[in-house]
């Protein structure tokens, strides 16, 4: 299970959710996701823990290795790592923004939807990373 590959997809997987996460939430949308934002006040930290949000993404990435490499059945090519992330991207973006949209006040329907497709690109181009390495 912890073979050198799967080991590295890990490792390659956690620095690029914490990069690619911290460009696309932390610097390019963050204007658009706080015009969007519900009416929830105080969930931001104002300095976020990035210890935290590092691990966060390191076990994302193991168990999308783990999940990968089961799903894959030893065939990892590029197409099969992007259509793997957008499905788990889709899962993540549609399925659990709808449920988050229902219980809470976070965020509007259309902060829902541009976090969707965010959620399927972001996990699309991570499940390629995971499936090359």
């Amino acid at each position: 299970m912890f073979s050198k590959s799967y080991l590295l997809a890990t490792l390659a997987g956690g620095i690029y959710f914490f990069i690619a996460g911290y460009l696309i939430w932390g610097v390019l949308t963050v204007d658009f996701f706080t015009a969007h934002s519900g009416t929830a006040t105080g969930v931001m930290k104002n300095s976020p823990d990035m210890i935290f949000i590092a691990l966060g993404c390191l076990i994302q990435a193991l168990f999308l290795s783990t999940i990968y490499s089961k799903w894959a059945r030893g065939v990892h090519t590029l197409k099969q790592g992007i259509e793997f992330g957008a499905l788990i991207g889709a899962f993540i973006g549609l399925g659990i923004g709808f449920l988050w949209y229902g219980a809470s006040n976070l965020s509007d329907l259309t902060g829902v939807f541009a976090e969707a497709v965010l959620d399927i690109i972001f996990m699309a181009i991570g499940g390629a990373i995971i499936a090359v390495v």
